[in-house]
């Protein structure tokens, strides 16, 4: 049996786990990543934990045939450089080469958001898939994009923004710059926002009881609304309507096997699921038909970053 190195590199943690060949893990360690700090620092504590994950799963270095790294930004994986990432303050940092110093093992980069795809398909919600598209939503919306096992980059390796298409024109403002993007009715924020406008125009509705404007989280409006409030339920009413309009844009572009839903708002499940499912099936321009992609929810959690990591090591053989 192989055995590989899978990395999730945050800007809050740093995760390592020692994984097989068939995607499971054997053991894992973790850290705080502690931005802002030097980056050779940084690179530091992510070979300690290699280390440390290594000796809970009694396998040394030379056991290893590869390592793969996860990073949020974007990411030169030819070079194994991490071109810019806002959430580690770095810019043209030579991660894999640093990493090869101290490892004397082969390693291998991509952004988190793709690796943990990967991971999705190698060993979760997508275990088999031919295609697949996952989609976290979360903070924003994040996506990656797995064919054939492989992760779709694009030519300047900054492909799957889903998050930063228009699905109302002139509408909400993103962080991108742009108006109306996916990710500005889609993500939690999104939903945070959603919510708080209802709230200041309905105080009669039941969330000013649960909470009130500071504390509007991406579960609020659910909560009410499976409580009988229809304020909130109109915001949830209006949620799935958006995610059903950019979940169809993905599957009438792309047509996968599957779209995997992660982040905080898919822990709803099926008073999400359903409803989206049916919603977002009307508006695909193919139909359902004999072929439809199947729409469900993650099942590896933060799993996923590592295994996906390690996936791109077995992936690039030496």
């Amino acid at each position: 049996m192989r055995h590989y190195i899978g990395v999730d590199l945050g800007g809050t943690n740093i995760k390592a786990g020692v994984v097989d060949e068939t995607g499971r893990i054997l053991a894992e360690d973790s850290r705080k990543t502690k931005i802002p700090r030097p980056e050779s620092e940084v690179c530091a504590d992510i070979v300690e934990t290699i280390l440390c994950a290594l000796s809970q799963a009694k396998l040394t270095l030379g056991d290893i045939e590869g390592v793969g790294v996860g990073c949020p930004g974007r990411m030169d994986s030819t070079r194994g450089v991490v071109v810019y990432s806002n959430n580690l303050i770095w810019r043209e940092y030579p991660l894999c080469d640093m990493l090869r110093e101290s490892l004397h093992r082969p390693v291998y980069l991509g952004n988190d958001a793709n690796v943990a795809a990967l991971g999705e398909v190698w060993a979760g919600s997508a275990l088999g898939a031919s295609s697949a598209v996952i989609v976290t939503l979360g903070t924003g919306v994040g996506a990656g994009i797995v064919i054939d096992s492989r992760i779709l980059t694009g030519y300047n390796e900054a492909a799957s923004e889903f998050g930063h298409t228009v699905i109302v024109h002139g509408g909400a403002p993103c962080t991108c710059g742009r108006r109306g993007c996916f990710e500005s009715y889609a993500s939690a924020t999104g939903l945070v926002r959603m919510t708080r406008e209802a709230m200041e125009q309905h105080p009669e509705s039941l969330l000013w009881k649960l909470t009130d404007l500071a504390g509007v989280d991406g579960r609020i409006a659910f909560i009410a609304g499976r409580k009988g409030d229809k304020t909130a339920a109109e915001v949830v009413d209006r949620y799935i309507d958006y995610l059903a309009c950019g979940l169809a844009n993905i599957i009438n572009a792309i047509q996968p096997e599957v779209i995997s839903l992660g982040g905080g708002v898919a822990k709803e499940g099926d008073p999400l699921l359903i409803p989206l499912r049916e919603r977002t099936y009307r508006e695909v321009y193919s139909g359902l038909g004999e072929k439809y992609t199947r729409i469900e929810l993650c099942t590896l959690g933060y799993k996923a970053g590592i295994i996906g990591a390690a996936m791109l090591a077995l992936g690039n053989p030496r």
